[in-house]
């Protein structure tokens, strides 16, 4: 199965990360990550919820039961030993050294980020693409549409509890193509009901 590392900047936007997850709980790849990765996720989705209004002490819970979940759902995905490799790459953030050495650790074939610019392909281990967000959902969901559109239904079917809003899958799907740019994915998503049997 493909492996793919998922950058902080892909997993901070909730209903993106949402739909990379269901994607890959649909098995269509396998999703990695450091454990500084989710570090800095549960840092910046506390202060996206403190900004939202949820005050800090509640902000910080929620953002710690998000990466909780994750670590539950996919026990398999948090890289170990990738700090022997940091500062290997002569990235020009050496902050972003951990992905890279989270993703030649887990084997990834790809690393998935919005920050692709920080991550020049002459840096980057032979056998590793740099993917943007929207790049990566489109080859992912062409391997199969139908269990792509499952991962979608599922998101709507998980909405509406734990005082969250309602989605169907129409407005989920206007989401990832308004917000996150990914037509080309919502394309092929929208055309996947005629190929079930």
């Amino acid at each position: 199965m493909f492996t793919a590392l998922l950058d902080t900047s892909v997993l901070w936007p909730s209903t993106q990360r949402d739909f990379l997850l269901s994607l890959a709980a649909e098995h269509l790849y396998r999703p990695i990550w450091s454990s500084a990765i989710l570090a800095e996720l549960e840092a910046h989705e506390a202060v996206k919820l403190e900004r939202q209004g949820t005050a800090t002490e509640e902000a910080e819970r929620r953002a710690r039961y998000l990466v909780a979940e994750m670590r539950r759902a996919f026990d398999d995905a948090e890289v170990q030993g990738w700090e022997a490799l940091e500062g290997s790459y002569g990235l020009p953030d050496p902050d972003d050294e951990h992905v890279v050495s989270a993703a030649v650790v887990g084997g990834a074939g790809a690393i998935v980020t919005l920050n692709r610019k920080d991550f020049p392909a002459e840096r980057i281990p032979a056998g590793i693409e740099v993917l943007a967000p929207a790049e990566f959902a489109y080859n992912t969901v062409l391997l199969d549409p139908v269990a792509s559109l499952r991962a979608v239904e599922e998101i709507s079917a998980r909405s509406g509890t734990g005082g969250r809003l309602t989605r169907t899958v129409e407005e989920i799907l206007n989401t990832l193509a308004r917000r996150y740019a990914m037509d080309d994915s919502v394309g092929v998503l929208r055309h996947a009901d005629e190929l079930r049997s």
